[in-house]
């Protein structure tokens, strides 16, 4: 296999569509500014090769439409990312993943298979991985468990590796933080493929029953490490835990807890003081804290026994695609489910809640307004577009009814008739009257633009030009001249479109 096969094959998912990006301006944050968008054709190999060779950027979607994946990736954004830290990380914790730098200086961890596995085993897996990393709230690609393939979506794309891979910025890296060339990324690519059994086999919580039970960032934490400067905020965080596990014996749970997992443990007076806060009040759960956060698996923890349960708090909300329809269409990950919603589903509360009952059988809470105005402004703007057939966009309906309306049998046979609303071809224009075909739309069912409307996209079709003219002719009638006000277009080809007949129209023209 050449090196754009090898490449190729390691990020092979959607067969119909790949991702593009174009850069922009690094911000104040370091991230580089990018806008991404879908194109609704294969990642093909010279697609790879341009890639490659720096000629243009793509992004593999992870997802196929039978939801299956050969390979995942957590995206790490923040900033500044220490590559040769989570690389040692990974390895500690005998995670086959690749760190390479991203095109914006974060990291991506890509995960690769031997062969296909379910969307869902790949998701569940990254996000264990990202909660061991202490990377908890990083994205997850594939970022859904099934895509919704009949309704136009095709998941999300990330942008891929080694582009202009003799002067890449977007290079994996060894353990001692040095850059791999594109050889040696393929060949650690292939030494790091693993089977579904492979990943099952990994275990971060040693054979400790009760570790199992409890959220994962207590898990996770109590079997690796307590972060330094946090044991006092984690042991109150596990103080929830030990009620519910050990109504009348929790206060001796957490002090057997503080001698086990903390090194060192915390001081006999800083637990006392934990017990006593929990002895007058039921907290709940400090999820959204440090360094709880960073070790967050949502998904696990609501299945966990002594988690946060399925009502405990709002879903993961990801993933935002927009098809660029008209109107417009929005994909969701909601818990790595994919929703589809209206604009007015994505910009009310309510309305969202609604659909997510109505698509995906849960009822999460409601944010307030401005918390989520706020929210679903962040996911605009890091949204990925779906470009559509211009036959679905207004533009595009419009002037697919005027070509109708200038080509077909109702064509006038002299100037004349343009005042019964047909239209008139002569040197290379069509001309009409704006009542014609105003008239012509409404009975086409079409009346998504006005007047004024109307006269822009004639405009758009003349090259940005002045479309309407007075037109002088003879009437057939009396011999005298009349003056009528005209809109034209460029002739079409001279194909002739059939319309229905006298008994068949269901329109009704005033001719």
């Amino acid at each position: 296999m050449t090196t754009t096969d090898r490449f190729a094959a390691a990020f092979e998912g959607s067969s119909v569509a790949h991702g593009q990006t174009t850069v922009g301006n690094v911000r104040k944050n370091g991230k580089t500014e990018a806008k991404s968008f879908i194109v609704r054709e294969p990642l093909t190999k010279d697609l790879v090769a341009g890639h490659l060779k720096g000629e243009h950027g793509v992004g593999s979607i992870p997802i196929n439409d039978q939801n299956m994946c050969k390979f995942g990736a957590l995206d790490i954004d923040t900033y500044p990312v220490d590559h040769l830290e989570i690389l040692k990380k990974c390895r500690r914790f005998k995670l086959p993943l690749v760190v390479c730098r991203s095109k914006s200086g974060g990291a991506h961890l890509f995960l690769f298979m031997q062969d296909w596995v379910s969307a869902t085993d790949m998701r569940d897996h990254l996000m264990e991985f990202a909660a061991v990393l202490g990377y908890g709230g990083c994205e997850v690609f594939p970022k859904q468990n099934k895509i919704l393939a009949e309704r136009g979506d095709v998941g999300n794309f990330i942008n891929l590796p080694y582009f202009d891979a003799e002067n890449t910025l977007r290079y994996a890296i060894n353990s001692k933080g040095e850059e791999l060339t594109l050889e040696q990324f393929l060949s650690e690519v292939d030494k790091k493929k693993v089977t579904l059994d492979d990943l099952r086999k990994l275990e971060f919580a040693s054979d400790d029953d009760e570790l199992r039970e409890m959220p994962p960032c207590l898990r996770i934490m109590f079997a690796t490490s307590v972060p330094d400067g946090t044991r006092n905020k984690v042991m109150f965080h596990a103080a929830v835990t030990a009620k519910m596990m050990h109504p009348d014996s929790w206060e001796t749970t957490l002090e057997k807890w503080n001698q086990k997992y903390c090194k060192p443990s915390l001081p006999a007076n800083e637990i006392v003081t934990i017990q006593n806060q929990h002895k007058k009040k039921d907290y709940g759960y400090l999820c959204k804290e440090e360094p709880m956060g960073s070790h967050c698996d949502k998904a696990a923890c609501r299945e966990a026994k002594f988690g946060v349960g399925k009502n405990g708090s709002m879903p993961g909300i990801t993933g935002l695609t927009i098809q660029k329809s008209e109107p417009r269409l929005y994909f969701l990950d909601v818990d790595g489910r994919r929703l589809e919603l209206s604009t007015e589903q994505l910009q009310m509360p309510l309305q969202f809640q609604r659909a997510c009952m109505e698509q995906l059988d849960v009822m999460p809470p409601i944010m307030k307004a401005p918390d989520w105005q706020e929210y679903v402004n962040r996911l605009l703007e890091t949204a990925t577009h779906i470009e559509v057939p211009k036959e679905l966009t207004i533009k595009g309906q419009f002037e697919e009814l005027v070509e109708v309306y200038c080509t077909s049998r109702i064509r006038a046979k002299s100037p004349q008739e343009m005042t019964i609303g047909k239209p008139w071809t002569e040197n290379d224009m069509t001309m009409f009257t704006i009542k014609g075909l105003m008239e012509f739309l409404r009975n086409r069912g079409f009346r998504e633009l006005k007047r004024p409307q109307v006269q822009q996209r004639l405009k758009d079709m003349n090259g940005g030009h002045d479309c309407n003219t007075t037109y002088k002719f003879k009437d057939e009638d009396t011999g005298q001249w009349k003056n009528l006000r005209v809109w034209f277009v460029p002739e079409f080809d001279n194909t002739e479109i059939d319309l229905p007949s006298e008994e068949e129209k269901v329109y009704d023209i005033p001719f």
